[in-house]
């Protein structure tokens, strides 16, 4: 196994941003959704919300260029699921919503080395009064021309990338913030895919590796992998 690939993901998981994530609220447009969760993962969040269709197919790996296959992804059935689940990871979080209202306060002014969720909504309508109702603060991105809005992923890239900004500055990503077993079960499958599917289908747990990635397992559990 490459060494070079082992550290690239090791320093990935050891910088995830637990506190952080966005809420995709009816957002269907498949070049939105990849857009966004493409961004989520640059910036280093570890989870993604959505309301979402059961009856609707989530992204592919051909849509998020294989960045869903490093986010912790909730799908749910309505918003008022979605933000009980994200006060759940963190009862302080405070969730933002991009709704262009008299009280909203500009993106930027916003303290986002504190625990952030940020709600987008659908293309057309924009966020749901439901979702409205558990904001803490609506924010908006300051326009100079004639348009009222930007897209929905180009909206929340730039929000997110002012958070991880803020972040950097504080000194936020130096901190380890992923849980050791999260991130034990990323890099195997990130390091040994095979292998990884394999275990899963013998319901083996994965074996521990060392600081070069390498499997440190003995021959008990190579044969049981082989022969179970």
């Amino acid at each position: 196994m490459e060494n070079t690939r082992y550290h690239r993901i090791k320093h990935v998981l050891d910088r995830r941003q637990t506190d952080l994530t966005v809420c995709l609220e009816d957002v269907h447009k498949h070049h939105n959704l990849s857009a966004i969760v493409r961004s989520a993962d640059a910036v280093g969040c570890h989870h993604v919300h959505a309301v979402w269709p059961q009856n609707q197919k989530w992204l592919t790996n051909n849509t998020s260029g294989g960045s869903k296959n490093w986010i912790a992804t909730h799908l749910h059935k309505d918003i008022d699921n979605a933000v009980a689940m994200m006060r759940q990871h963190n009862p302080k979080v405070q969730v933002l919503a991009t709704n262009l209202s008299p009280d909203a306060v500009d993106y930027r002014d916003i303290d986002y080395t504190l625990p952030t969720a940020i709600i987008v909504g659908q293309e057309k309508t924009g966020i749901s009064p439901q979702a409205l109702a558990h904001a803490d603060k609506n924010i908006i991105i300051p326009m100079q021309g004639m348009a009222q809005s930007l897209n929905v992923s180009v909206a929340a890239a730039l929000i997110l990338f002012e958070a991880q900004d803020q972040r950097l500055k504080a000194g936020l990503y130096e901190r380890t913030m992923l849980d050791e077993t999260v991130k034990h079960a990323m890099l195997f499958e990130g390091c040994h895919p095979i292998i990884a599917q394999k275990c899963r289908e013998k319901s083996l747990p994965y074996p521990a590796l060392d600081d070069s990635g390498e499997i440190m397992a003995d021959d008990a559990f190579w044969q049981r992998l082989k022969h179970a």
